[in-house]
């Protein structure tokens, strides 16, 4: 059986007619991971035994005539900074190399409570910092539509993963398009939902401020799918909000007459590839042929967001990391005496990337430099906040596309450091201003895929699903693979 292409609704359909079993079933994704992952490398840890075992329970349970959660028997992958109890949680890093959590994250216990089974945990850019998981600690990620290629960053194994099939979908985190860029790449949908609307407990943070879990899926339908299981409010998160979580899935309506779709200019000029904006705006014409009323407007602050980003997530990751010193979190080096301990921990255990990072944020939070570049950022982190109010305001949905090019070939970037924070250009914004963003698959350039990128107001995804949901049904083919290209020629 190919189990490559099946989408959550065709799992649970097998499994509700009992086509297969929940064991058969996660035995046929396991070979094909055994199969494909040698190449990919999209997982850092396949957990085949506590799999198998999440199976039988639910075969068991089948058997007994219990009620199933809505998620039962579906494969998953979680990115390796989501906790996992008694699962190696690294965050492809040296530092957590041998890190077992003693508990679930929020969104996975969710998830298991719905009837989920985890497969492993999946590659990504060393504590969440890069764009094209090159930095992670273990190995580099291909993208399964080009091996040469990356697959994004800095969950590039949660979206390879999905691509190419290993898992029906994933879980990343986005704390600037890090779910939205790989997805792009890759050719698969990718949520980076709402600030507050899906818990953070459990993740193992970047930049809080930024961060949100969001998942990585084939089509728009799993996307509300999965949102359904794992928004709404927990108590272990102080940033998590205690608001209305609808049945997003209810929300998958083919009807956008009359939405009021702003294109930001700013996200269509210099640095974004021309056949990547002529594929979007031809996406964008489907939109207006169902209905929608489609205007030029102007985010005039957007173009800080890329450098206020850069100030902003290095202070909190500078602040943040401090705990991984060998005596509280992470690996510890022998050393004669305490301060050096914490030095040759802090050197051995973290990559390059991170430590530029950590050292660009203990920089900017000097007591000469706070000032200056920290509390200005947060200024103009609210004036990208308020230009995006000012647009919901005569908006439902702003679309963009989701990254400026298609994705670049391995060392491409790796020695261009400004190219490579390019890659995030055009997902930063939402990020600044906490609102949701969702990737669709929206065509191809030179074979690889590009992505559109819809955005919309704060706790908005009903409004951004049912506008992707509409825009997929048109389009004019199914879910996109590598192998086929799932019908999307070029000028589509």
């Amino acid at each position: 059986m190919d189990v490559s292409k099946l989408t959550i609704t065709e799992t649970r359909a097998l499994l509700a007619d009992r086509k297969i079993n929940a064991q058969e079933l996660i035995n046929a994704f396991l070979s094909y991971i055994r199969k494909t992952d040698g190449d990919t490398k999209a997982f850092i840890n396949v957990t085949e035994e506590q799999a198998l075992m999440r199976a039988k329970k639910i075969d068991d349970a089948v058997k007994s005539g219990k009620n199933l959660g809505p998620l039962s028997g579906v494969p998953m992958g979680v990115k390796d900074n989501i906790c996992t109890k008694d699962i190696k949680t690294t965050c492809a890093s040296k530092m957590l190399d041998n890190f077992l959590p003693p508990y679930d994250a929020t969104v996975v216990e969710r998830l298991h409570d719905a009837g989920a089974i985890t497969l492993g945990k999946l590659n990504m850019d060393e504590f969440a910092m890069g764009s094209s998981t090159e930095n992670s600690y273990y190995f580099k990620t291909k993208n399964p539509w080009d091996g040469g290629r990356v697959p994004g960053g800095s969950s590039g194994g949660s979206a390879a993963a999905v691509a190419s099939g290993q898992v029906v979908y994933s879980l990343g985190s986005d704390t600037g398009g890090s779910i939205r860029q790989p997805a792009a790449f890759c050719g698969v949908v990718g949520l980076k939902p709402s600030y507050g609307r899906v818990s953070r407990w459990g993740l193992v943070a970047f930049a809080p401020s930024m961060d949100q879990v969001g998942p990585i899926t084939k089509n728009v339908r799993d996307c509300a799918l999965v949102l359904n299981n794992i928004a709404g409010h927990d108590s272990l998160d102080t940033t998590s909000m205690d608001c209305e979580v609808p049945d997003y899935e209810r929300a998958l309506v083919d009807d956008i007459k009359g939405l009021r779709v702003g294109i930001p200019e700013e996200f269509f000029g210099k640095g974004t590839d021309p056949a990547v904006i002529d594929r979007v705006e031809r996406a964008i014409g489907i939109l207006e042929e169902q209905g929608a009323i489609c205007e030029k407007t102007t985010l005039p602050n957007s173009k800080y967001a890329l450098p206020v980003y850069y100030v902003i997530a290095t202070c909190e990751a500078s602040s943040g990391l401090a705990r991984f010193d060998g005596v509280r979190f992470g690996c510890r080096s022998e050393a004669e005496d305490l301060v050096s301990m914490y030095k040759s921990t802090r050197a051995e255990g973290f990559g390059p990337e991170v430590k530029f990072r950590i050292l660009l944020g203990t920089y900017l939070l000097g007591p000469e430099n706070y000032d200056k570049y920290y509390t200005k950022a947060l200024k103009v982190r609210t004036l990208i906040r308020d230009d995006f109010e000012r647009a919901f305001k005569k908006y439902d949905i702003l679309v963009s596309p989701t990254t400026p090019t298609t994705a670049f070939k391995f060392g491409e970037r790796m020695s261009n450091p400004a190219a490579m924070r390019q890659s995030d250009l055009l997902t930063i914004p939402a990020n600044m201003a906490g609102i949701p963003a969702i990737t669709v698959p929206c065509g191809l350039v030179e074979g690889m895929p590009v992505g559109m990128q819809i955005m919309g107001r704060p706790f908005g995804e009903k409004t951004l699903l049912r506008a992707a949901y509409t825009y997929e049904c048109h389009r004019g083919c199914d879910y996109m693979t590598p192998t086929t290209g799932g019908g999307l020629g070029e000028g589509v």
